[in-house]
């Protein structure tokens, strides 16, 4: 039976008071700053094959002393690459047994099951790495940020991208005014995760995959091969985001970066008609946020799939990509490189001497901040307000509504239906509260 997590402010200022009472008195001091910087982290990782398979490299300078995963195929891959690594297929059942035989945590699964895990290993005062998006919904972001902060633990989400060199630079240019103030910001990716019905017939799961763990906490459904698991869990509400959950953290960590944005105030969505089941083709989401410090009002708009534009303020753009429009010029920049627009007003520009220091590796920061006590750069606190604000943009595309938001209650003002999206319903045994 599913058991419904209401968003009220009782229960949200609950959990924003005890992280404040932790800090405030110190509860929640860091242990990890005392550690040797040369001594070695003992890390579980949860997921191990695909994307997964990518961060548990991303670790292997350390102690991978816990694996877990529903597919037993990819396991004993894992095992057989770590044979002293001790095995699970349930992460609850991991982080319960390992308790303080484990330090930190690398989470690395559908979406549905980002929070499950990370707010496990959050309570059980671990350090922990999760991939993008950093949650399902809203409310499982706000929880993982608050109690990052109440357990003072170093986090990171995995948007490796902000470890490149390419958007340091953009930062740089953006934030010393190359293009005045900034009024407009356009977002957009190409892909296209969506579509679809739900199987008409369902068969038996295969024999290596544990099918009831991998559905977690979403409502039970039949197994049908290739829908699903391995890759196509994203086009499906119940455990993705479609092309927006899976690809605007990576294109809107540059904006949200350079122009320190924090909350819109509203949000709307416009694409096909909504569908229960399955994520959209194609979709345009419009935020609206305050002036605040880094820029004045801002409008930002993300597109994707066959919403993807192909020309912003007159300049035509490859598949995926930002563009700044400021009072004087524009900037357009992917993941590996940008350009200053009119290209004749920019020709003898001379671009600022670099002050963001080259990062020693996405994974390596986490790391590294663990033994020492330093600083992330994608800490919940920065990527999780990111990821609310992608996470609203579902919400507001599939009530229909343009979404007025109040980020401090941390609920939509003027759409009694948001609530039930903002939140969700979780099978026995899998709530985050």
């Amino acid at each position: 039976m599913a058991r419904k997590q209401t968003t009220t402010r009782r229960n949200f200022m609950k959990t924003t008071g005890a992280a404040a009472a932790a800090v405030s008195t110190g509860l929640g001091a860091r242990i990890a700053s005392a550690q040797s910087p040369n001594s070695k982290l003992n890390i579980a990782c949860v997921g191990t094959a695909n994307r997964a398979a990518a961060n548990v490299g991303g670790v292997s300078g350390e102690n991978i002393v816990a694996l877990v995963d529903v597919d037993s195929t990819y396991l004993d891959r894992a095992k057989a690459a770590r044979p002293d690594a001790r095995t699970y297929k349930d992460y609850r059942e991991m982080i319960e047994r390992e308790g303080d035989k484990i330090d930190a945590v690398v989470v690395a699964t559908t979406d549905h099951h980002h929070a499950p895990a990370s707010v496990r290993a959050l309570r059980a005062g671990k350090h922990v790495y999760c991939e993008k998006p950093l949650a399902h919904t809203v409310y499982e972001t706000r929880l993982m940020i608050q109690l990052a902060k109440e357990k003072n633990l170093t986090t990171q989400m995995g948007t490796q991208i902000h470890a490149g060199d390419n958007y340091r630079r953009v930062v740089e240019k953006i934030q010393a005014g190359a293009i005045g103030d900034v009024t407009d910001v356009h977002v957009w990716c190409g892909k296209g995760w969506g579509g679809g019905e739900l199987p008409t017939t369902t068969t038996e799961p295969p024999a290596n995959l544990d099918w009831d763990l991998w559905l977690g906490p979403a409502a039970e459904r039949g197994y049908a091969p290739g829908r699903y698991h391995p890759g196509n869990w994203r086009r499906w509400w119940a455990f993705g985001n479609g092309t927006l959950g899976d690809m605007a953290c990576h294109y809107m960590d540059l904006p949200f970066w350079a122009l320190k944005l924090r909350y819109p105030t509203t949000c709307e969505a416009e694409g096909p008609e909504v569908h229960p089941e399955t994520c959209p083709l194609g979709l345009k989401v419009k935020y609206e946020f305050p002036a605040e410090d880094g820029h004045g009002p801002l409008s930002f708009t993300w597109y994707d799939g066959n919403m993807s534009p192909r020309e912003i303020d007159g300049e035509r753009v490859p598949g995926a990509g930002v563009m700044f429009i400021g009072t004087e010029g524009k900037l357009f920049s992917d993941y590996g490189r940008h350009r200053l627009f009119p290209a004749d007003k920019f020709a003898d520009y001379v671009a600022p001497e670099p002050t963001i220091p080259k990062s020693i590796g996405h994974h390596a920061e986490w790391i590294n901040a663990i033994k020492t006590g330093g600083p992330t750069t994608c800490n919940f606190d920065y990527s999780g307000t990111m990821t609310e604000s992608v996470l609203l943009g579902t919400v507001a595309y599939r009530t229909g509504t343009k979404l007025e938001w109040d980020a401090d209650k941390l609920a939509v003002t003027n759409c009694d239906a948001a609530a039930a999206l903002i939140n969700k319903e979780y099978r026995a045994g899998w709530e985050v509260d």
